[in-house]
């Protein structure tokens, strides 16, 4: 069961880790990274934005419409 929305900025950039967690983090959406990137190849999940070269992110927005849709 995803996180709630609540629990996220209004505004900004979620990097990978923060959307599908780590150990010391829970994930906003439970899946393994190899699902995560499945799901954006396949379009199942948004397409990330590049920040810089090497830096991946997804814009907030666009996770909170997953997690809706994901809840509805």
């Amino acid at each position: 069961m995803p996180a709630p929305t609540n629990q996220i900025p209004q505004q900004g950039f979620l990097r990978l880790a923060q959307i599908i967690g780590t150990k010391n983090n829970p994930p906003l959406i439970p899946v393994s990274k190899t699902s995560w990137w499945n799901g954006v190849k396949s379009g199942k999940y948004p397409k990330p934005v590049k920040l810089g070269e090497r830096t991946t992110a997804w814009r907030v927005e666009d996770i909170r419409a997953l997690i809706d849709s994901i809840g509805a």
